[in-house]
């Protein structure tokens, strides 16, 4: 069941948003070579306390993980890509850090996802990263009142193929609002002009995510943490949106959204 927002509600929305980009803009400058990932939980941790916002990820009990989870951020690294667990690892030179997350402010959820280099990129790590923001990118310009949800997931399947990458449709971006997860899900492919029309006030979370070698994952004993099978690095970029009469409006940069109708 969808549930088309306010722009009131949008904006509320916009508020959460804003504060998980200066949350995640905070992790990426302490995110150095000797930093350990639960250094970069506990510091997540104390930015949402200190907001009185509230972690949808703390309890998080779905049916593929072995839950609850019991962290505020996943935090994966190299071949890892999703719900990674945060753990005793000391970042290395070079190591391809992906950071997602996801929380409640008054009611109100943003969900974002960040890939960074972690030291001295690779080549190969930093393609990949591209490859990951110019999807999201496509996918956020595809996102217009009129056009169907496969317009997006297209957008996004014809940045990984442009790259030679492929696709792994188990997992993708989801709308959201009052809670982190909403109808629709989004795949990362797909075909233009079919599914879901795009009305004004609908909020998706885009997140593409792409391994190098595989469209195939696998899981860690932890029962969160999925690693692309053969290995290979991993990516993931994410913004949440807001489809408006006009170009869509991207929650979790920087720029507040402001509130103009109830």
């Amino acid at each position: 069941m969808l549930e088309l927002k306010t722009p009131r509600e949008v904006a509320a929305m916009d508020v959460t948003g804003t504060f998980i980009a200066e949350l995640l803009d905070d992790l990426e400058h302490r995110a150095e070579p000797g930093v350990n990932l639960l250094e970069l939980e506990d510091r997540a941790r104390q930015l949402i306390a200190q907001r009185g916002a509230t972690s949808c990820y703390w309890d998080y009990a779905p049916s593929f993980g072995r839950g609850p989870f019991r962290n505020v951020i996943c935090l994966s690294v190299n071949d890892a890509v999703l719900h990674g667990l945060p753990h005793d690892y000391v970042l290395q030179d070079g190591d391809l850090l992906s950071m997602d997350i996801a929380v409640s402010i008054d009611g109100w959820v943003a969900d974002c996802a960040r890939s960074i280099i972690v030291g001295d990129p690779r080549p190969e790590d930093a393609r990949l990263i591209a490859a990951t923001e110019k999807a999201l990118t496509a996918g956020i310009a595809a996102a217009l009142p009129g056009n169907r949800l496969g317009d997006v997931s297209a957008a996004i399947g014809a940045v990984a193929a442009e790259y030679g990458y492929p696709v792994n449709t188990e997992f993708g971006g989801h709308g959201l609002g009052r809670t982190m997860h909403e109808d629709p899900h989004v795949s990362n492919t797909g075909r233009a002009g079919r599914g879901l029309t795009l009305r004004p006030g609908l909020t998706l979370a885009l997140e593409p995510w792409f391994a190098a070698g595989t469209d195939e994952i696998v899981y860690d004993p932890d029962g969160w943490t999925i690693r692309s099978a053969d290995g290979s690095r991993t990516s993931h970029s994410e913004h949440t949106i807001a489809i408006t009469d006009g170009a869509p409006l991207v929650l979790t940069r920087r720029e507040q959204v402001a509130a103009s109708a109830p």
